[in-house]
């Protein structure tokens, strides 16, 4: 069989608040976000695993709110006045950070509630599980109102994986999705991956997505995982 030149062009996500599906596992987190500017602190935290949601979440915050958004690796170099003067800021992906930018962060915090500035912070962890040493900082992040997002329900999963098929503007029987929702891992994250690998194959062979194919290709990832 020919098979046509895929070229990865990429394609754009919906990521507004209205593309954002909401269940029982992460609706605390997206009431949360709406309740902006009514926050219960002026400092609150989402956590979830990689693919749950929380960028997309905190990317509907910073364009309701015009945050600034600061990697970890940034905070130890960072201006945190003129980031507080910012009135809104997005720290992501917090895991571990070295001694300056636990102090760094530390001063972010004290001076963003000193001053009526919003900050959001997302990790993988809740707040209180993360390597931390500086005793003061650890305090601080306690006390931080957090909301979790975790694994999808099937209703959920199910929704998932038709928005990701409609972001790559494919047409899908019912019968697909509800073939996958019931054998892959349940997360946002392998429900993105098996819709690209399926993307992928479906365009690079001119075929139609159909219940075979998914069957390939979800033997194709458990061969991978062997």
């Amino acid at each position: 069989m020919t098979r046509q030149l895929v070229l990865e062009l990429g394609h754009r996500p919906a990521s507004g608040r209205e593309d954002f599906l909401v269940g029982p596992s992460n609706e605390a987190a997206v009431a949360l976000i709406d309740a902006w500017p009514d926050w219960p602190d002026n400092i609150v935290a989402l956590s979830g695993p990689s693919g749950s949601g929380k960028t997309h979440l905190a990317e509907v915050w910073r364009m309701a709110s015009s945050a600034t958004s600061l990697s970890p690796d940034g905070l130890p170099d960072a201006d945190i006045p003129a980031l507080v003067a910012q009135r809104a800021i997005i720290l992501e992906d917090l895991v571990t950070l070295s001694p300056e930018g636990e102090r760094a962060l530390f001063h972010l915090i004290n001076l963003a509630r000193a001053e009526g500035a919003f900050l959001l912070i997302t990790s993988a962890e809740p707040l209180a599980r993360l390597p931390l040493k500086l005793p003061d900082l650890v305090s601080r992040l306690k006390a931080v109102p957090q909301a979790a997002l975790g694994a999808p329900d099937d209703a959920l999963l199910t929704g998932i994986l038709v928005k990701l098929f409609a972001d790559r503007q494919l047409r899908v029987p019912p019968a697909v999705v509800t073939y996958l929702a019931s054998r892959i891992e349940r997360s946002v994250a392998a429900a993105r991956l098996i819709v690209a690998e399926i993307d992928r194959a479906s365009l690079s062979g001119k075929r139609p997505v159909t219940v075979p194919l998914a069957a390939e290709i979800l033997a194709g990832q458990g061969e991978m995982d062997i």
